[in-house]
């Protein structure tokens, strides 16, 4: 199954301003994968990233996906009125899933105790873990992840790592920038 490749990117250029991001960029990620994007702040992980969720246009280059993808940004995307429930109500309701189909997710991301807690109260770990639960509500094959692992605890790390496990065991793919250690395997990694 890991030579089903779900999304590829061939010759990607970007610039900003007058300053060349990157170019030549080529990449691919198939089932079971993952591949790592590093460089310091500001080289173009994130741009990258938005590039092959289709959010930003390349200056040169194509991206093709095979499958549905989601995108989770560094930042959390929560209001500060949101609580964790009624960010992935609204998600949910987004994306045509049931609203049943909340709460064993609440309960996967350890989220049941501060689910009604608005996101301005909860702790930068409780907001990325909120963030990281829109991937178990709406099931996608390729997940886009920008510094999964920031602010989280030893047992939130462990707990996303897991689901990084379990989304590539069931044939999905993983593309991550990642400031330093990823603490999972993967198959490439490209320096920006």
């Amino acid at each position: 199954m890991g030579s089903i490749t779900l999304i590829s990117a061939e010759n990607i250029a970007m610039m900003r301003g007058e300053r060349v991001l990157f170019r030549d960029m080529s990449l691919a990620a198939s089932a079971e994968g993952a591949v790592l994007l590093r460089g310091p702040n500001g080289a173009g992980k994130t741009t990258l990233l938005r590039i092959l969720a289709g959010l930003t246009r390349p200056e040169a280059g194509h991206v093709v996906r095979h499958a549905p993808c989601h995108w989770i940004a560094h930042r959390d995307g929560l209001k500060p009125h949101e609580t964790p429930r009624s960010h992935l109500a609204l998600w949910a309701q987004a994306w045509g899933q049931s609203k049943s189909e909340i709460e064993p997710v609440l309960d996967k991301m350890d989220l049941v105790r501060p689910a009604e807690i608005h996101a301005r109260h909860l702790s930068a770990g409780q907001r990325r873990r909120t963030a990281l639960a829109r991937l178990l509500l709406d099931p996608r094959p390729i997940w886009l992840l920008d510094e999964p692992l920031t602010a989280l605890d030893a047992e939130g790390r462990a707990l996303v790592l897991s689901m990084i496990a379990r989304h590539r065991q069931s044939g999905g793919a993983v593309i991550a920038a990642i400031h330093g250690e990823a603490e999972f395997a993967a198959d490439a990694e490209i320096r920006i």
